[in-house]
């Protein structure tokens, strides 16, 4: 029969959830010392980055080739936020770019963390290859995402939240009209997930869509805001001491 016809099926708050959530807390305390330790080693900084980058993408390749495995329209084109932000991410990694960096910055520490605290994973438990490629793809977009922040200093400022104002919007309304077409729900955007998430806290079809749209210019502003008010009061100290 094998391992995994044996194998408990993933519960969320289960031994396996915290412990990846424990892996989480751990290894984004050590990518931001590692990337502090990096801000005066250029070239350190540029081998462990893209290296990073390659993991990244390596593991989405193999999470894409294993969902074309057999193909299925309703799982296997690439749609969701979590198939486009390890892209994203493996491309801020390699070459620093601003706008790559913003989507990292806001899908990763938003997005990505809350797949983190409500999964929608179901299917069998560690150490199947399903939950690998969700756990795995979900923790290094995040560990990315903290070290190019916290550890290497990158920041994000307005222009960067209306640039990925602009991409979230365009990529919902591009798979909304996908999904409309085609019968799917890619980025649970056509209806809410299965498993538990916050989702259930923001009303029926279509209204949390919405609600959903004002959370998260909300809490991306927030997210903005502290960085900006950093270099303002950074430019105005330098010029009451010049």
């Amino acid at each position: 029969m094998g391992l995994f016809a044996v194998q408990r099926e993933f519960s969320a708050y289960g031994p396996s959830h915290w412990l990846a959530l424990l892996v989480f807390g751990v290894g984004a305390a050590l990518v931001v010392r590692v990337g502090r330790g990096h801000r005066s080693q250029a070239r350190a900084a540029l081998r462990f980055s893209r290296a990073f980058a390659v993991t990244i993408l390596a593991l989405s390749l193999a999470r894409l080739i294993h969902s074309l495995l057999p193909p299925s329209l309703q799982n296997s084109v690439p749609l969701h936020i979590s198939d486009l932000v390890p892209l994203a991410t493996a491309y801020a990694l390699y070459s620093r770019s601003r706008w790559a960096y913003a989507l990292t910055y806001y899908w990763g520490l938003v997005l990505s963390t809350q797949a983190l605290a409500t999964p929608a994973l179901t299917g069998p438990d560690f150490p199947h290859f399903n939950f690998l490629f969700f756990w795995g793809s979900h923790l290094l977009v995040v560990w990315a995402a903290v070290y190019l922040t916290w550890g290497l200093g990158m920041r994000v400022g307005w222009r960067s939240y209306r640039i990925t104002v602009a991409i979230t919007a365009g990529w919902a309304a591009a798979t909304m009209s996908f999904n409309a077409v085609a019968g799917t729900n890619y980025g649970f955007l056509n209806r809410k997930p299965e498993t538990v998430s916050v989702l259930d806290l923001l009303g029926p079809w279509p209204w949390y869509l919405l609600a959903l749209a004002a959370v998260l210019l909300v809490v991306w502003a927030l997210l903005t805001w502290p960085w900006v008010r950093h270099r303002r009061g950074v430019g105005d100290s330098g010029r009451r001491t010049n």
